[in-house]
């Protein structure tokens, strides 16, 4: 294994110990609520001032013959559908969700209303897309009764198929690259159709996610299918200019490249010379798919869902028209960082350029890296390091993407910089963290429905983010009589001591420099 590949699976790696974070809190037995659907009842959970309703299918299991297929419609069923616990999380290995999964029955949603939300005044409906390289995660890990009851909407969680069962490619097979991305719009389509009964306005729809679900929103804006389908956009830390030569950030990879690594993944598997590979493929068991799949998985684009790179079709500006509201964290890149380092890759003055280069194999880049970040000998690299990931997959193609988004739609850029944001993971890192990778989700969720670890400052935070997330869902204008005012065209820095708009953070992010060198 190259060096490359190994400090990248390290760095991706920092998804599945979020684990200690997101693992389920202890069941309760809250009363029960039901709503009636299309395809049936359900029988939700009814709590103090909301309502939960988990494990709704919005299309049919994608097994058997459905492997590797689009969505289908859900069957209805007879009775009351218990929706009082989450489903089984698409298959993945053991992570974020403990244990991981297996089971392939797993297009389902979850959605949390007010109590008081009804046809007479429907809420504005948030559709959180959730993160993890497009390898795990699970919409179940979001408990959003803060966002629903304090911001008055709807929120959708959703899973979708990940990792190889989501993102396979190969000849002849429709959908090739981009499952997880038509389950996405099944579940666009259902709230669309089924979101009224619970007291969402389906003509108010917000995708909204975080790193790898960040970047579906980028890909569902770019996609043409999904015209029609939703109103507003949120992208948190999945910049939609990502590039496959930055490993840390999710992006797209051609066609090409995903069949050539699904015909990888038949050759792990002993289907490559089997005379009919699909066939042979959709008998393989799950752990095993879950053994030989890569660590790394983007969906793929020259396809009929996404015809093009979300990069490129936001650059032409072919990409659907809606409001966008668009931010990163202040350093994204340390976690990885601080990881790579406790896994044995110091970062020092001696080391560095080979770190570096492991990263940006052209020599002349490397060099300019170097330079332009340096590590002396008194110096501690790992802030360093991790400022170096940050800005290259994140924060200024964060920049580059409200650039680009802002010539044509109203945009809302935001930075969140809680230097003293909770650890999502144990342990002592070597070098204090600041706001990395995925810290501003406990301001806005509660993580495995656990409470939030926050000080009362940090609670005042939360509470003001939450107000301009479900503001900008609302109305499109994210301001409000209880928060600093948010210009347009500006970046809002959010720290519980400082809500504040600048008008750039580029030069700390050194984002001249990426634009000559990247």
């Amino acid at each position: 294994m190259s060096k490359h590949r190994i400090l990248t699976t390290l760095g991706c790696a920092l998804t599945a110990v979020l684990a200690t974070a997101w693992s389920a809190a202890p069941p309760t037995r809250p009363a029960v609520t039901t709503v009636r659907i299309h395809d049936g009842l359900v029988r939700g959970a009814a709590h103090d001032g909301y309502r939960t309703f988990e494990g709704i299918p919005y299309a049919a299991p994608p097994v058997g013959r459905l492997r590797w297929a689009p969505p289908r419609p859900a069957a209805p069923w007879p009775g009351v559908r218990d929706a009082t616990r989450p489903a089984s999380a698409c298959p993945q290995p053991a992570g974020e969700v403990p244990g991981g999964s297996t089971d392939e029955d797993c297009l389902h949603l979850n959605v949390t209303t007010p109590d008081d939300a009804g046809p007479a005044r429907p809420r504005p409906v948030i559709v959180w897309l959730h993160g993890g390289g497009f390898t795990t995660g699970a919409g179940s890990s979001y408990d959003a009764h803060r966002m629903a009851t304090r911001g008055d909407v709807v929120v959708v969680t959703v899973d979708y198929r990940l990792g190889a069962l989501g993102f396979l490619a190969h000849s002849g097979l429709p959908g090739s690259g981009t499952f997880g991305l038509a389950d996405q719009q099944a579940a666009l389509r259902w709230v669309r159709t089924e979101i009224g009964a619970f007291g969402g306005d389906a003509h108010n729809v917000t995708p909204a996610g975080e790193s790898a679900g960040g970047y579906s929103v980028c890909a569902q804006l770019a996609a043409p299918a999904a015209a029609g389908l939703f109103d507003r956009a949120i992208i948190e830390s999945g910049p939609c200019t990502g590039r496959a030569d930055r490993p840390f950030a999710p992006s797209s990879v051609p066609l090409s490249t995903a069949r050539a690594t699904g015909t990888d993944l038949a050759a792990k598997v002993g289907c490559r010379s089997a005379h009919d590979v699909l066939s042979c493929l959709r008998r393989v068991t799950v752990p095993r798919l879950l053994a030989a799949q890569d660590t790394d998985q983007q969906p793929a684009y020259a396809t009929p869902l996404l015809p093009t790179d979300p990069a490129a079709a936001i650059t032409a500006d072919r990409f659907h028209h809606v409001p966008v509201l668009i931010g990163n964290n202040h350093d994204e890149g340390n976690g990885w960082a601080a990881g790579i380092i406790q896994a044995g890759n110091p970062v020092t003055a001696d080391t560095w350029p080979d770190v570096v280069s492991a990263f940006f194999p052209s020599p002349g880049q490397a060099k300019a890296i170097v330079r332009e970040y340096p590590v002396h000998p008194t110096t501690d690299g790992g802030p360093v390091f991790g400022a170096v990931i940050g800005d290259a997959n994140f924060a200024c193609p964060t920049a580059r993407t409200d650039a680009l988004l802002a010539a044509q739609v109203p945009t809302w850029r935001y930075e969140f910089a809680d230097e003293h944001a909770p650890p999502l993971t144990s342990g002592t890192p070597p070098f204090p963290l600041g706001a990395p990778h995925a810290s501003e989700l406990p301001y806005l969720f509660d993580l495995g429905g656990r409470p939030r670890d926050l000080t009362a400052a940090q609670h005042r935070l939360a509470d003001t983010m939450i107000d301009y997330w479900t503001r900008f869902a609302r109305t499109t204008d994210p301001n409000g009589p209880s928060s600093p005012y948010w210009p347009r065209r500006t970046v809002l820095s959010l720290a519980p001591d400082h809500i504040a708009p600048t008008h750039t953070a580029e030069p700390r992010h050194h984002c001249a420099f990426w634009n000559t060198h990247g």
